[in-house]
């Protein structure tokens, strides 16, 4: 059978996430704010035990986040939290903290972890430190270009995922930076409304034209990029060295973005699966996705073929 990576992408919604199943995803990361960072949407227990049993009979994966910044209160519900997930099926266990990892051998042996700290990951070295332990996949910065993630692949028996399209993470603190700044305003009707919905952002005075999504969840303050990483037309050179998992990042999208998107990348790993040696890449791909792009909103290769990186 011929090489062929996995498309991974979020979601919202139960609806989000039966769409984007018949738009091509292959697998799924979803979960609660106070166990996971940056989520689409909110999932509990519950819903996550539906999304496995929608996902499941198709062959799509779901995988369940637990990699927000863990603190002493979350490590009393964690064991139960874990438990949960392992009675649900999920497919496997993003993190990001080793209290993650102990609670998941103790509460769910077995399970596959996917390690993503965001920014740490970013050599080969850690991918093998987690590796031996119990990482089964490693999740690769952002900010690294082309010749590092080739050069990670080359070094590491773990699984890598790369994020191929949309915002990132820029800065995170754990304090309400929305509802301390609305607190000096003097606008406390505003303060129930700081999450993703409200569509709030920040400007810098040099850039005005550039926008980054700001909001709040039960993890912190959330700062967003101006513009979407889209690699859709150099997907090949991932694809070309083996690369195992591509994801698509859908927070902060409509679910018609989103299924644009996810049907865009769907057809370029089916053409270069079908005839990797005759693959050529078809502008209109592109076109679909620049149809529904937020002109506000720049497509770029993020650091993708930048040298300097940090």
């Amino acid at each position: 059978m011929a090489y062929k990576p996995e498309l991974l992408t979020t979601a919202a919604s139960m609806e989000e996430l039966e769409r984007l199943m018949e738009a091509g995803a292959d697998a799924f990361v979803i979960g609660e704010s106070r166990y996971g960072a940056r989520l689409a949407g909110q999932f509990t227990l519950e819903m996550i035990a539906d999304a496995v049993k929608l996902a499941k009979p198709r062959g799509v994966k779901i995988y369940a986040a637990i990699n927000n910044l863990i603190d002493n209160a979350v490590i009393e519900s964690l064991p139960a939290y874990v438990s949960g997930l392992a009675a649900a099926s999920v497919d496997a266990i993003v993190f990001g903290d080793p209290a993650v990892l102990m609670a998941a051998r103790a509460n769910a042996p077995g399970m596959p972890l996917h390690w993503n700290a965001e920014m740490t990951s970013t050599n080969y070295a850690t991918a093998e430190y987690w590796g031996r332990r119990g990482a089964t996949r490693f999740v690769l910065a952002r900010e690294l270009n082309m010749e590092q993630i080739v050069d990670i692949k080359a070094n590491t028996k773990l699984e890598i995922e790369v994020q191929v399209h949309g915002m990132t993470n820029i800065y995170h603190s754990k304090r309400s930076l929305v509802n301390s700044y609305m607190e000096h305003q003097e606008e406390p009707e505003k303060l129930a409304d700081s999450g993703l919905e409200r569509g709030l952002y920040v400007m810098e005075a040099e850039r005005p034209d550039e926008r980054f999504p700001i909001y709040e969840d039960e993890g912190g303050t959330h700062i967003m990029s101006s513009g979407d990483i889209c690699i859709l037309d150099t997907l090949q050179e991932l694809l070309e060295i083996g690369v195992e998992s591509l994801k698509i990042e859908g927070l902060m999208k409509p679910i018609e973005y989103n299924e644009t998107v996810v049907r865009a990348y769907r057809k370029v790993i089916d053409a270069y699966a079908a005839d990797p040696e005759g693959y050529e890449f078809q502008e209109e791909w592109l076109d679909e996705i620049r149809a529904v792009q937020d002109p506000k909103r720049e497509l770029n290769y993020g650091f993708f073929f930048k040298e300097q990186v940090y």
